[in-house]
Formats: C-alpha cells, structure tokens, sequence
C-alpha cells in the first residue's frame, strides 16, 4: 500500500518536475555533501541575513535585512542594516522615520531609494494586518509588498527556525551543478528540492550554499582544486576550473 502511494504521488508530478528530480546525484550523497560542508563553513565568514539573525534573531530584523541584500553586496548589507537598527529596528519605531532617513541611513544598498518606501510600507501592513509581528507563515508573508519567496523562504527558516528553501542564485546554481536537481530557474530549483531534499537538511540549506559558492564553487572558474565535495559533484556546465 505504502509503495502504491508513492507511485500515485509521483504520478502526480508536472513532467519538469519528475524530470528535475531524477537528477544524477542521490539523496545519500547529497547528505555527505551536506555534512561535509557544515564541517568547512566555520572558516567562511556567514552571509550578512545569517550574521544579522546571530546578533539577535528577531523575525523583522531578518526580514528588513534580507530586503536589504536583495541585489546588494553582503559588506554592504552588513554596514546598512547596522546604521539602520541603531536607529529604529521595530515596526513602530520605522514609521517614525521618513522615506528620507532611511534612505540616508541603508545608501548605498541598490535601490535604496524604493526599498526605503517598502520598508515604511511593510511596517506599516505590520500593524495594521499582524499586531507589528511578522508571520511564520510563507503565504502570509508573500502578501507583503516587496516580498518574493527567497525572501519569505529566508525569513521563516533564520527567523523563525522553521523548515523552508530559499533559493536564490547560488542556491540554484550549485543545486544543478553538484547534478542533484535539473532545473532552469531558482522557482523551479526550490520546488524540485521540496520534492527531493530530506526535509532535515531545509534550514541551513540556503547560508551553507551561498557560503560554498562566494568561497569556493565560484560561478566562472570554480575552485575545484579544493572543493571539500569534488568527489561526489557532477560538474554540470564547468568550463575552466582552477
């Protein structure tokens, strides 16, 4: 009955997505790829949402700092959103401020100026529509102006410890490269991991890839030399290694 289950659930798979999954690499290796990579990050410096959360994990913070880093270098993520949680770093006090201020305090993170007006935007929705809390829920949190599924994903695995995907473009990247999923987009990328990835290996996914892939399996040119996972990676799409 169980394996009949199974096959019905299978069966019940658009045909991208059975085709993503059948990828070369097995569950059993990517665990090894996993675990190996947990022993090395502790040498990689962590992403800036990831050092953001240690400081202290507050849902909003998480949030207002993955808005941060969308299109922006981690440095500089780093630097705004410590200028700006100096300042204001709850819904009520963020209102406070003006679209201005915050420019002035996040510049020179890309589009500042547009994501100063959705951060007043998202705090004020904050109160109005969750108590000034920010939900656990991923749906919940798409319903926030300028809030996409990396961001949501992110903010209920750092901020809340829930299991979720983020999938940005080191994430999809590296997925399809290790030949562990066969995708075309980071959508298609999270779905397929939803799909295949053991559920225990979800919180955490996202900061171990990001950190391989600035440190390590860079996008041109990857370091394959010294990659702690060379022997279980299918090298999908790599040209010139070093």
């Amino acid at each position: 009955m169980r394996s009949d289950r199974t096959s019905s659930r299978a069966s019940l798979r658009p045909r991208w997505l059975a085709e993503a999954v059948r990828a070369p690499m097995s569950v059993a290796e990517i665990g090894a790829v996993i675990r190996t990579l947990r022993r090395r990050a502790p040498a990689w410096r962590p992403t800036a949402v990831a050092e953001v959360a240690a400081e202290q994990a507050d849902p909003f913070r998480v949030l207002i700092a993955c808005l941060l880093s969308l299109r922006t270098q981690d440095a500089t993520t780093r630097d705004a959103s410590e200028r700006l949680f100096g300042v204001a770093d709850t819904p009520t006090a963020m209102l406070r401020l003006s679209s201005a201020r915050i420019s002035r305090l996040i510049f020179p993170v890309g589009f500042y100026r547009t994501k100063a007006r959705v951060i007043r935007e998202i705090s004020r929705d904050l109160i109005d529509r969750f108590g000034g809390a920010v939900p656990s829920d991923l749906e919940a949190l798409l319903t926030l102006k300028g809030v996409g599924r990396k961001t949501a994903n992110l903010v209920v695995t750092i901020g809340f410890a829930k299991p979720g995907i983020c999938v940005d473009i080191h994430v999809h990247r590296i997925s399809n490269r290790l030949g562990f999923v066969r995708t075309t987009s980071p959508d298609q990328t999270e779905l397929a991991l939803r799909a295949k990835l053991p559920r225990r290996y979800w919180i955490g996914y996202n900061d171990l890839l990001v950190a391989f892939g600035q440190n390590v399996c860079r996008p041109l040119s990857p370091h394959c030399s010294r990659c702690p996972v060379a022997r279980w990676c299918r090298k999908v799409g790599v040209g010139r290694t070093r």
